[in-house]
């Protein structure tokens, strides 16, 4: 009993010690996810004077670090930025220039809980990427863009400062973070609207492309890519994008983001130079290859210009596509377009386009929408059609809202020569005469349409296996089981054999 009595004691007295212990271990959101990071790549605070071994794979663990330490970057304010800084950076190390950029003089720093080498360039460029994206959101973007310009040149520093020497850790843990910088960079040159600002920055994009090239940094080569087509498509120079995507790889290695961005960006080049079969393709891909719980407004902005390519394709899209989830309120001008193509009135068309040109303008599809007038026309060419086999010339302007029955007539011969219409015009008579509708599966049309459905399906499980991931190891497990019922097999079929040899001596 006694010793009962004593146990209990012992426990009670030790409660309140283990929560001031958990109490203590509470660091802020940010210092955390430093420490995380430090503790990913192999460091500690116990041996931050001196180099780790090479840890495998530093990229991909950036990677998930970044997308796990979402929601504490988002939640950061200018204050807990500095705060971290001050904690977690030597003043005296290797990351003495992003500490000078973002701790303030006045502010007190924390001696003897610095990160160690393996992580400390990692977490400073984190920090002043978030640092340009908190002023970036405030509205200073002169600010942002300087700071920007600054880390920029401290990370290059740190990557050619560990090239010429091997003894240090490799630099490709920096790769994510600063392809970053040049992203975030870019949307604040963006915001700025200077064209000597970007015509600068456009050359150093092209250039830190091409070294990011060299040293095999996939990040960075993707996210430069992209924001040079953005920047190219944002101030109209569509051939100039035509060029750079024709004459550029996009890496296969890169991150589903860019890649959905990337392939947006090629179908929308494509759209503009005519091109809308490819342009169909990759704008659906970067739509199926998108996150469906975020990434709203790019999958709306892919939505609209796809519309827009099968209406110019001469099809119709899906009534469903108009009435997706957070979608229904920015599709409607484009369903109002859709039916009016659908009906093909021109009038109808004219109508819709002129109430919401300030709407399509800036969504950036108001060139690719007028273009569709024509289609209209045919659409409306269609249906007279299959409706009458004969129609004088004057009903045919009247029924599409042309303006006379000569500019008709000419409609007319363009979609004969197109092969819109199956029909001959009668100039003198003025009149055009339908021909008997031909069996549409003795044609090529079902074949070709069976070989795109074919090739779609293929393409995507190819996708797929690609896209599958394998837990390490998990092969053994199936191997040493084969292994062992092929013991089991081979343990009996031995004592069926000393059971024959048995019977045969008796």
């Amino acid at each position: 009993m006694v010793e009962d009595t004593n146990m209990t004691d012992a426990v009670d007295t030790a409660e309140p010690v283990s929560t001031e212990k958990k109490e203590e271990i509470e660091l802020p959101p940010l210092e955390a996810a430093a420490r995380r990071l430090e503790r990913l790549l192999g460091g500690g605070l116990s041996d931050k004077d001196k180099m780790l071994d090479f840890y495998t794979n530093p990229v991909k663990v950036v990677r998930r670090w970044l997308g796990t330490s979402s929601g504490a970057a988002d939640q950061a304010t200018a204050e807990d930025v500095k705060a971290c800084a001050a904690k977690v950076l030597d003043p005296s190390g290797p990351c003495a220039g992003g500490y000078k950029l973002l701790v303030s003089a006045q502010q007190t720093q924390n001696e003897g809980s610095f990160l160690s080498m393996s992580s400390c360039r990692e977490v400073e460029s984190w920090l002043l990427s978030l640092a340009v994206r908190i002023l970036w959101k405030q509205g200073s973007f002169s600010e942002a863009l300087d700071l920007s310009n600054k880390a920029v040149d401290i990370m290059v520093s740190h990557m050619e400062e560990n090239s010429f020497h091997a003894s240090t850790a490799p630099a490709s843990s920096l790769f994510p973070l600063v392809a970053r910088m040049y992203r975030l960079r870019a949307l604040v040159a963006e915001s700025i609207n200077d064209a000597n600002t970007s015509t600068m920055l456009r050359q150093d994009m092209a250039h830190a492309y091409n070294m990011a090239t060299l040293r095999r940094d996939v990040d960075t080569q993707a996210t430069l890519l992209n924001c040079m087509l953005r920047d190219l498509l944002k101030n109209s120079q569509v051939e100039q994008a035509e060029k750079l995507l024709s004459n550029s790889t996009f890496p296969e290695t890169a991150s589903n983001n860019q890649l959905c961005r990337y392939l947006y960006y090629s179908g929308r080049i494509q759209a503009m130079r005519l091109e809308y079969t490819s342009s169909y393709s990759n704008l659906s891909q970067s739509l199926r290859k998108a996150p469906t719980n975020t990434g709203t407004g790019f999958r709306i902005a892919a939505q609209r210009l796809l519309i827009v390519v099968q209406l110019l394709m001469g099809e119709i899209p899906e009534r469903h596509v108009f009435f997706t989830t957070g979608m229904k309120q920015e599709m409607g001008p484009y369903l109002s377009i859709t039916q009016a193509v659908r009906c093909g009135d021109l009038a109808v068309f004219t109508k819709v386009i002129s109430e919401q040109s300030a709407r399509l303008q800036r969504d950036g599809t108001y060139t690719l929408i007028s273009r569709l007038a024509h289609q209209v026309v045919k659409a409306g060419l269609r249906k007279l059609h299959m409706s009458y086999s004969r129609l004088s010339l004057q009903d045919v302007a009247d029924r599409l809202g042309l303006p006379s029955a000569k500019s008709a007539e000419y409609v007319v011969a363009k979609a004969v020569r197109d092969g819109v219409l199956d029909a001959t015009i009668h100039h003198e008579e003025g009149y055009v005469q339908s021909h008997d509708l031909v069996d549409v599966y003795a044609t090529k049309e079902p074949t070709e349409a069976f070989h795109r459905r074919i090739a779609y399906c293929l393409t995507t499980h190819n996708d797929a296996v690609k896209g599958m991931r394998y837990p390490p190891d998990a092969y053994k497990k199936q191997l040493e089981a084969s292994r062992g019922n092929r013991r089991k097999r081979g343990e009996e079929k031995t004592d069926e054999e000393l059971e024959d040899e048995l019977d045969d001596e008796l």
